[in-house]
């Protein structure tokens, strides 16, 4: 019988600890503090397996977390819709190099794309020579993109956008400095009066010779006359997996090893009207059709590049099932009634065609088009967001599901309304829980589905957080309360089927919700401690979960749980063992572990502590490894 002593460290109050092990007995302990018994119980008769899907992660347009976040589309507003379909109209965050006695720009309607006809028409003034010369550098317009562009030495971007103009056309599409002063790279676009007649699509690369995360895109020149743009981009050429994510976020995602990826929301599913909500159709396509909304649950304009190709795309590049939501009818202030709900039902089915249905369907044909004839693997759908209390759901829901389920029979559909609420005559394969509370409820909560009934349909956790004064953005008391509710969802984990938290995504300059799992802003990104505290759930989904019991006398505050998974990249089987102490005692800990096969190597284990020096540190850009 193998035994390991970790030396003299302590097992503090306030901590997650993660043993990683291959001994039999493991022991944690510092003199003058309470010892706690841990047992466990390895043996793989006694194993309960954890869903295969179990942790996987829930995004939301909300934070900017998608349009000028994950989706590395550096230009904000490239079409010039966001200002609405009456012109003139506003093109913020678009503004002019120049004054208004040499150039005048407005929007109009003349755009080639039927499905966003806004066009930016931009009339100069001035000469390259004579008593009306433009001034040095030329005039136009430049885009600050998402708080500023983060231009880095030696990228490549690649510039798109649209021109028409009946003369001859001399633009330079510079990206500069925030002032304009630093050239980082130019491109002179050049034609002769019968050149740009019709709208005319222009494809270049820019490579930076400096860096400025501070950065913009201009267009300028110094020739009279009147030029027309339209869908005005600028992506970087080196994107995650090369499917236009910003890479060293998607890798932050890449690296929870998610198990599924639910999208788009939330709040941004339905919209505060049915006007605003996200439309899957509208979504797909050429990036440069694509109309774009307003996402007024959260306050801003989505050009919709990051559509609904683009979340199965990411779904399958991360290896997770994807988990669509769909619009059911319902905003936060409207519902469609169920006689009339039959048009949302199609257009639900239309979309499970599109992500699976053969190319030589209507819609599976859209999607090969797009570059993935396979169909992608969508196997759960989930009816609405939270939408049980209002008057239609129950009934459209059953047109969801009846239609769907009578076309795909596989899918797991998910409901908003609670268990107490599913029926024979109310089915659902999945319902849906959400849960934001303080960190104090949550650590009891560890406990919430510990006298569910063990048949009937299981939950989908898709959303909880710690909220409230001492969730802060993001603070180590509420990353451990969190732990503790997910070792209560592993221990449940036959009646609960997955779990992520919520939200995901905050771009620094646009915090609509806080705490967040990441942080960014243009040019940085940090985890916060909910963040990391996922890492210690990686390798729970289809693992094998060992009863545990701990012990000790007048203390309720520790949690745990024990599992065994295998490591396919070396093929050994490891036990994995999860202590919350969310208590203000120092512990010690003997823990004693069974039912081991006989042939386990002894050489020794692992401990990963998450813990900081004060209970509400947060991790920020000045310190991102504070907790």
């Amino acid at each position: 019988m193998g035994v390991l002593r970790a030396g003299s460290v302590c097992w503090l109050f306030h901590v997650l600890v993660l043993v990683c092990a291959l001994c039999q007995i493991l022991y944690v302990g510092s003199v003058g503090a309470q010892t706690a018994q841990l047992s466990v119980d390895a043996s793989p008769q006694n194993a309960q397996v954890i869903p295969g899907n179990m942790f996987g992660i829930f995004f939301e347009e909300i934070n900017h977390a998608g349009a000028g976040g994950l989706w590395a589309e550096l230009v904000s507003n490239r079409g010039f819709e966001a200002g609405g379909p009456n012109t003139p109209s506003n093109i913020d965050p678009w503004l002019i190099i120049g004054d208004e006695s040499n150039i005048i720009v407005a929007t109009d309607r003349s755009s080639c794309f039927a499905g966003n006809p806004i066009a930016l028409r931009m009339e100069v003034h001035c000469e390259t020579t004579g008593t009306n010369a433009c001034p040095s550098g030329g005039v136009g317009i430049y885009n600050p993109g998402y708080w500023g562009m983060n231009i880095e030495r030696r990228k490549v971007y690649r510039a798109t956008m649209y021109i028409k103009s009946s003369e001859s056309v001399e633009l330079t599409v510079s990206l500069t400095s925030s002032d304009g002063l630093q050239i980082l790279a130019s491109h002179t676009i050049t034609g002769d009066k019968e050149d740009f007649v019709e709208w005319t699509k222009v494809e270049f690369d820019l490579e930076s010779i400096g860096r400025n995360t501070n950065s913009r895109l201009q267009l300028t020149t110094t020739k009279s006359g009147i030029i027309w743009f339209d869908q005005v981009s600028l992506m970087p050429s080196d994107t995650f997996m090369g499917h236009g994510f910003r890479k060293d976020l998607a890798s932050m995602l890449a690296n929870l090893k998610p198990r599924f990826l639910k999208f788009p929301g939330g709040n941004y599913v339905m919209g505060n009207y049915l006007v605003n909500a996200f439309r899957w159709s509208e979504t797909v396509g050429p990036w440069e059709e694509r109309p774009g909304h307003f996402n007024d649950a959260w306050a801003y304009w989505t050009d919709d590049g990051l559509g609904f190709f683009e979340f199965l795309q990411l779904a399958e590049d991360l290896g997770a099932c994807p988990v669509w939501v769909v619009n059911d009818g319902a905003s936060l202030n409207e519902e469609v009634p169920t006689a009339t709900i039959a048009a949302f039902v199609k257009d639900v089915v239309n979309g499970i065609e599109f992500a699976r249905g053969d190319p030589q369907t209507a819609w599976g044909s859209v999607r090969a088009a797009m570059g993935h004839p396979e169909p992608f693997q969508l196997y759960y759908v989930s009816i609405g967001n939270q939408e049980c209390s209002k008057y239609y759901y129950k009934d459209n829901y059953m047109k969801f599901y009846s239609a769907i389920k009578a076309s795909y029979p596989d899918i797991t559909i998910i409901s908003s309304c609670d268990r107490s609420a599913v029926s024979p005559v109310n089915p659902a394969d999945l319902y849906d829980v959400h849960v934001y509370t303080s960190s104090g409820d949550m650590f009891s909560r560890s406990r919430m589905f510990d006298n569910t009934a063990r048949s009937g349909p299981k939950a989908i956790v898709s959303e909880y957080a710690v909220t409230g004064n001492d969730a802060g953005r993001g603070t180590l008391i509420a990353a451990l309360a969190e732990a503790a509710f997910l070792i209560g969802l592993e221990r449940n984990s036959d009646v609960v089927e997955m779990a992520s938290c919520a939200p995901l995504f905050v771009n620094d300059n646009d915090r609509r919700w806080n705490p967040d799992a990441i942080v960014f802003n243009s040019w940085q990104h940090y985890g916060c401690p909910n963040y990391w505290m996922l890492h210690f759930f990686k390798d729970s989904s289809g693992a094998a979960l060992h009863p545990s019991t701990i012990q000790l006398s007048n203390y309720d505050q520790l949690v745990t749980s024990a599992i065994t998974w295998n490591n396919s990249q070396d093929g050994n089987t490891y036990l994995k063992i999860k202590v919350v102490n969310f208590g203000s005692k120092a512990v010690n800990l003997n823990i004693s572990v069974t039912g081991l096969e006989t042939d386990i190597q002894k050489f020794g284990s692992i401990k990963t502590v998450l813990t900081s020096g004060w209970l509400r540190d947060e991790n920020s850009f000045q310190q991102p490894d504070k907790v």
